[in-house]
């Protein structure tokens, strides 16, 4: 008799155990009773009723998911190896439970395929320079799929763009040739402000003779002046010549 008394209270005290629940604050629990959702409780002291109720638990908190690299095919035809960061969090727990076997997979599943798909609508080049559009479309296509699981998408960040190493080389030849290019272009724009400057500084010595004497003797002053400078190179006007040779 008192077997079964200990035997009665053992079971009693495994019923009241496994009736009482207790969830975090960032935890909802989906009950479920005879197969059938019944409703969403928590956080805190949930009560179930035995072998008629089950509860599944659903984190509320955000989820960093790493999407592994993936092969993708520009629209150039150019390979690339891409991997993205996913950020996730459910906001309807019943929904995420029933709609979907496994939330965490499928969403994992469909970042990966979608990433490959959006890539290969972009040429190489706009990959690269247009991070946030590209960004923003993810985050849009796969939020639209993983609504009806109850799953919020809130952020979509593509990481790293592992290019190969002869697509390297092509990129360095042609930024070397871009600052070549813009080199001399800046060096035409100088030539070009300096003959305009000359041909002012010109068109205004022109009008004065005694000016141009000024800027001779100006000149020889400054070449005078140099240290190690034994050679001076003085100007002679040609009339001057013309005058001697007609002589």
């Amino acid at each position: 008799m008192e077997m079964f008394l200990i035997f009665i209270l053992i079971f009693a005290l495994f019923i009241a155990a496994s009736a009482v629940k207790i969830l975090n604050e960032w935890e909802k629990g989906v009950v479920l009773r005879l197969g059938r959702s019944v409703g969403i409780r928590g956080p805190g002291l949930v009560f179930v009723i035995p072998f008629i109720e089950r509860i599944f638990r659903v984190d509320l908190r955000t989820v960093t998911m790493d999407v592994p690299s993936q092969d993708v095919i520009t629209r150039d035809n150019i390979s690339l190896k891409v991997n993205a960061v996913v950020y996730f969090r459910v906001v309807n727990a019943e929904s995420a439970i029933s709609s979907v076997a496994d939330y965490l997979y499928a969403t994992s599943q469909l970042a990966q395929t979608t990433l490959r798909s959006v890539l290969g609508q972009f040429q190489m080049d706009e990959i690269l320079e247009q991070r946030d559009k590209i960004n923003h479309r993810l985050q849009e296509l796969i939020d639209k799929q993983t609504e009806p699981w109850g799953v919020k998408v809130t952020l979509v960040e593509v990481k790293n763009i592992d290019l190969p190493k002869e697509m390297q080389s092509a990129m360095a030849r042609q930024a070397e040739a871009e600052r070549e290019r813009r080199a001399k272009l800046i060096s035409a724009e100088g030539e070009l402000q300096r003959s305009e400057i000359l041909a002012e500084a010109s068109t205004k010595l022109a009008v004065s003779p005694n000016a141009i004497q000024l800027a001779y003797l100006q000149t020889l002053t400054e070449m005078a002046g140099k240290e190690g400078t034994r050679t001076i190179v003085f100007p002679v006007p040609i009339d001057l010549l013309r005058g001697l040779l007609g002589k």
